[in-house]
């Protein structure tokens, strides 16, 4: 189990280091901004759609280790789906921080990378920041007019 840790521990520090599609699209079809004011986390997220599909994705801004990590992993691993399938990863992913499933059934649904932010269930107080990017691009795949909020 310590080995399995390890690898997750990776995942996010390497995904907090080096974040994927940290970058403006200024095509964006979609944008909403994320914060989480408890912690400062704070992101921008833009989304180019192509009909139901997500065609790019990125995000710009801060905020702590597990935000930033769990919105690079999001982006890599949602680019590509239809928008309904983005919602259900969402949904799976934010059951799994608050600890609603087994990390088991969670990683086999998620894969690996998400599977990395199982974890964070024991810290209540880091849950906001590995959902805020989730939230944000749920709100954007939505077309909500407001920036999300973690309070």
């Amino acid at each position: 189990m310590s080995d399995l840790r390890e690898l997750y521990q990776e995942i996010i520090l390497d995904h907090n280091k080096s974040p994927r599609n940290f970058k403006k699209l200024p095509e964006a079809s979609r944008a909403a901004e994320g914060y989480n004011p408890l912690c400062g986390d704070h992101y921008h997220l833009y989304v180019d759609l192509d009909g139901e599909t997500i065609r790019d994705i990125g995000f710009e801004g801060s905020g702590c280790a597990i935000s930033k990590a769990s919105a690079s992993v999001m982006t890599q691993l949602v680019k590509g789906k239809k928008k309904e399938e983005a919602e259900k990863m969402f949904h799976d992913f934010r059951a799994m921080v608050t600890g609603e499933v087994q990390t088991d059934e969670a990683a086999e649904r998620l894969g690996a990378k998400l599977a990395a932010f199982s974890g964070v269930c024991e810290f209540p107080s880091r849950v906001k920041c590995a959902i805020l990017a989730w939230h944000t691009l749920s709100s954007a795949l939505n077309g909500e007019d407001r920036p999300v909020s973690t309070e």
